[in-house]
């Protein structure tokens, strides 16, 4: 008996891109109606202050499977793709960016890799990318570095957002922050395998990035975020405790050494610890950081189990909804 394809949710966040929304719309329905599966497009736009929202109404009007989800205010790329993750139906989550430098034609390519060898996430790699490369492309291979390395998912291209997920693994990903970027290691914590597609990108013809170089800064803290979820989150008293038995260590061998000049009158070293407040000061405060740590590791367990127990709370907030005739 022959499988039948995957069916498809493609997510698409939009934030002031009414230039290219016409564009995008009619690309987006001569890829997907040509594959032969069942689909649906959720775009969602996200607080965008021109006239995306008009757009994306008049292009639900004209092509099938296409569903709209609009902000009340801008709540970032992050709450996009979440809003539009939790409003999908299908097998498979495809998503990307809205400014047509991801191209919808590639979608087929992240499916069949997927399909041919069972891989719950398949990330896009813009090995050719269309960017300045001081301001935009050197910060990105850097980044990728560093992501990598601290996360143990090896992507040439986090930053890409045409990626495709398995639904079932992305059930248990909760976002915030700039998040978006990281699920593909987020998905691996739940035993996703990843792999990569070679994507083509073009360079921006209409409407303007919306990156900037605070942007970075917010990844990187989220970074420690996702290190911190990886490999502590079933036991943060683990990497507190760390720290904190290396404040208990030091704080004894200096009360050691302190007690035992004391007992023998200074011929340790000739009275040097005894009179100096240095070394007698410094071990109660090493313990006072140990117990510090150790507070803030019971702490973190408990917001652990808040945080496994009670995820219902949304990043978002959505204004009004539009689906096409036939969806």
């Amino acid at each position: 008996m022959t499988t039948p394809p995957s069916s498809l949710s493609v997510v698409i966040p939009v934030y002031n891109e009414q230039d290219n929304v016409p564009t995008l719309a009619q690309k987006l329905h001569e890829s997907l109606s040509a594959m032969g599966r069942a689909y649906e497009i959720l775009l969602i736009d996200d607080g965008s202050r021109d006239d995306s929202w008009d757009r994306l109404v008049a292009a639900a009007k004209t092509y099938p499977h296409f569903r709209l989800l609009r902000f009340r205010r801008n709540f970032g790329q992050t709450a996009a793709m979440a809003a539009g993750i939790d409003a999908a139906r299908h097998d498979v989550i495809v998503t990307l960016d809205a400014d047509l430098q991801n191209d919808p034609a590639d979608i087929p390519l992240l499916l069949a890799e997927m399909e041919q060898h069972g891989c719950a996430v398949v990330s896009g790699w813009r090995k050719n990318r269309q960017d300045p490369f001081l301001n935009r492309r050197l910060p990105s291979i850097l980044a990728n570095a560093l992501i990598s390395k601290i996360t143990g998912v090896k992507l040439h291209d986090y930053g890409c957002t045409l990626k495709a997920y398995r639904r079932d693994v992305l059930q248990g990903v909760r976002l915030y922050g700039e998040m978006h970027r990281f699920i593909p290691a987020l998905c691996s914590w739940v035993g996703g395998d990843t792999a990569e597609v070679v994507v083509s990108h073009h360079p921006r013809v209409a409407g303007e990035s919306n990156y900037g170089i605070g942007r970075t800064f917010r990844v990187v803290l989220d970074l420690f975020t996702v290190k911190f979820l990886l490999r502590f989150t079933g036991g943060p008293m683990q990497l507190f405790g760390k720290v904190a038995m290396l404040f208990g260590s030091a704080s004894l061998l200096m009360l050691a050494g302190v007690l035992l000049d004391r007992l023998f009158g200074g011929i340790v070293s000739g009275g040097y610890l005894i009179k100096r407040p240095f070394w007698v000061i410094t071990p109660f405060m090493l313990m006072a950081f140990c117990m510090q740590f150790l507070s803030m590791g019971l702490l973190a367990e408990l917001q652990t189990r808040t945080y496994h127990e009670s995820q219902d709370k949304r990043i978002y907030s959505i204004r009004e909804t539009f689906s096409s005739p036939t969806s």
